[in-house]
């Protein structure tokens, strides 16, 4: 019977490492390399964009508090 039990937890670890070792090759691998660099750029992108957001609100709360009428000439 302890031999039962402890061949099926060397079973279990033996799929569980197994496992692991797989999601790592696929992590390392190029089309891993690819998924994180696309993650890591749309982060980059969504940091960009919430910062140029939050820019923009700043710079109007500053002329509505300034008193500054924005006419859209001085801007792109």
């Amino acid at each position: 019977m302890k031999r039962i039990v402890w061949m099926g937890i060397g079973v279990a670890i033996g799929v569980i490492a197994f496992r692991k070792v797989t999601q790592a090759q696929a992590n390392l691998g190029p089309e891993g390399l690819n998924r994180a660099v696309g993650r890591m750029a749309d982060g980059l992108f969504d940091f960009a964009d919430a910062v140029r957001t939050g820019m923009h609100q700043r710079e109007e709360d500053l002329r509505t508090a300034l008193g500054i009428q924005d006419d859209g000439a001085g801007r792109r």
